[in-house]
């Protein structure tokens, strides 16, 4: 056992510990324990998204997925940072303007009838148990392979300790446990791109020179190529559409515009989010194609199937015990962070929402409601534990891409009706959601991930769907339901989309425009 790593492990936890102490301080009511009380800066909350976003799957997944699988892995780089431009410019201002604490707000500002409320929130909670299990698969190697202690013991001791930081500290503590993350993680990465770089006396295309090593028989050739995984290029372009797509329904993400106190500071934080995501995921080249020329395929795969300790071995490689005991605890505090926002947002949907606004029509006190919360999060804590002990061999980034599937096909298009569309209605943003997260979850099912003859899916059997990520049908299915679903359902008052339109932009209510 690595006595550096101990300490580190156990100076990261103690820190977010006092943080979660002082933040349970000023955790008095719902606005506190869902927002922060709305009180973060565009700064504060730009780093605190960077550090919800950039999540096992970036820096664990995403380095592993490079490592094995060179240009292919790449594709998830780009697919998420050009993802925040759908959220910029499509989402961000809107639903700071017409939401309070979740996604299901946002929209039940049009539609006030409960089921589509229940439908968000429902479609929420799914999106993020599959993030949930993504970290939680990174967190259980990730410990595994420093303390040698078995995979479900290592998910068991992360998911408790995820547990007592919203549980305690709600948004305030998962926010500063986020922006001190996402500043410790940009240092370690850009720390190991300076070393890979150093290795090949700062010259990139040396570097990928260096790429004609990579010995497995199966990458001959292809390893900087597109197709190395023998995916097809409708498995690309599918994924590629999760990616895009999927940030702009991610609730643990959308979620962060209500930390803030209008729609000016919402679009600022979305800007600092940007470039912070945007130079992390151009150094992804680095932590992947660096420990592809500096590390066996053999030594990624013994440490992890999956290849998701591709980043913590290259920083052993590069720096010994103690870069290795920096990057594992950054790591960590990665899993950590998102996993806390995680947790949030899936209460919230639920306390909030399902039995806040459904089941007592919005009569609850104040402690009702966190109560509440705090239930869902012990609830959705444990059911996520439970899954990810499954869920040993899979990719992180992969896990990730599916969440990203469901919050494209069930979010994303009742989101873009609500405030672009005039004729859109209650039955249209019900059918919606289902149809988006029926087709997406059945695909999943269907799919190579899941039913696979070569038993390294749940399924031992041959896939009946071909994709491994369904978003190239799920997407349009989301988008093609709920224009069906409006059409056939009974058409609406225009009245409340007048509303929603000028508060949208302006986060002024007709009403008050009256007044």
């Amino acid at each position: 056992m690595n006595w550096t790593v101990i300490i580190m492990f156990l100076a990261f936890v103690g820190a977010t510990l006092v943080i979660t102490y002082f933040a349970s301080k000023r955790t008095n009511s719902a606005s506190d324990f869902y927002t922060a009380g709305g009180g973060l800066t565009g700064w504060q909350n730009g780093l605190a998204i960077s550090g919800d976003y950039l999540s096992a799957a970036s820096f664990l997944g995403i380095a592993g997925a490079i490592a094995l699988w060179g240009f292919d892995g790449f594709f998830y780089s780009v697919g998420y940072l050009t993802a925040y431009l759908v959220v910029l410019y499509v989402v961000a201002e809107p639903l700071r303007n017409l939401g309070k604490y979740t996604v299901a707000d946002m929209i039940a500002a049009r539609f006030e009838l409960k089921k589509v409320r229940a439908f968000a929130a429902l479609s929420s909670i799914t999106i993020v148990i599959f993030y949930m299990l993504a970290q939680l698969v990174g967190a259980g190697a990730l410990i595994q392979l420093l303390f040698g202690i078995p995979y479900s013991v290592s998910v068991i001791i992360v998911g408790i300790m995820m547990t007592i930081y919203v549980l305690f500290g709600g948004m305030t503590a998962t926010s500063w446990v986020q922006m001190i993350k996402a500043v410790l993680l940009m240092i370690g990465t850009i720390l190991i791109s300076i070393l890979v770089l150093i290795q090949f006396n700062f010259n990139i295309f040396t570097m990928f020179g260096e790429m004609k090593n990579v010995t497995a028989p199966e990458l001959e050739g292809s390893f900087l190529n597109p197709g190395a995984q023998g995916q097809s290029p409708l498995n690309n372009i599918s994924l590629i559409v999760a990616l895009l797509f999927g940030t702009a329904g991610l609730p643990h993400i959308l979620m962060r515009f209500f930390t803030v106190k209008d729609a000016k500071t919402a679009r600022s934080s979305v800007m600092w989010a940007t470039w912070i995501i945007g130079i992390f995921y151009i150094l992804t080249i680095f932590l992947g194609f660096g420990a592809a020329a500096l590390l066996t395929r053999e030594e990624i795969i013994a440490a992890n199937p999956a290849g998701n300790m591709a980043a913590p071995l290259l920083a052993e490689r590069l720096g010994g015990d103690l870069l290795m005991s920096f990057v594992a605890a950054v790591a960590f505090a990665t899993i950590l962070a998102v996993v806390a926002g995680l947790v949030l947002s899936g209460a919230s949907a639920f306390a909030h929402d399902i039995y806040g606004q459904v089941i007592k029509k919005g009569q609850v006190t104040e402690s009702q409601q966190m109560l509440a919360a705090k239930i869902a999060a012990f609830s959705v804590s444990a059911l996520s534990i439970i899954l990810a002990i499954f869920a040993q061999d899979q990719n992180v980034a992969f896990l990730v891409s599916l969440a990203f599937c469901v919050a494209a096909s069930a979010n994303l298009p009742v989101i873009v009706y609500t405030i672009f569309w005039k004729r859109f209605n209650t039955q249209g943003a019900i059918t919606g959601i289902l149809t988006g997260l029926a087709v997406s979850l059945i695909l999943v099912i269907l799919g190579p991930n899941v039913m696979n003859a070569a038993g390294t899916g749940f399924i031992a059997m041959d896939p009946i769907f071909p994709l491994s990520n369904p978003a190239l049908i799920s997407v349009p299915a989301g988008f093609i339901g709920a224009f069906l679903g409006t059409f056939l359902g009974k058409p609406e008052s225009y009245d409340k989309y007048r509303e929603v339109k000028v508060k949208s932009v302006t986060g002024i209510s007709t009403a008050e425009v009256n007044h």
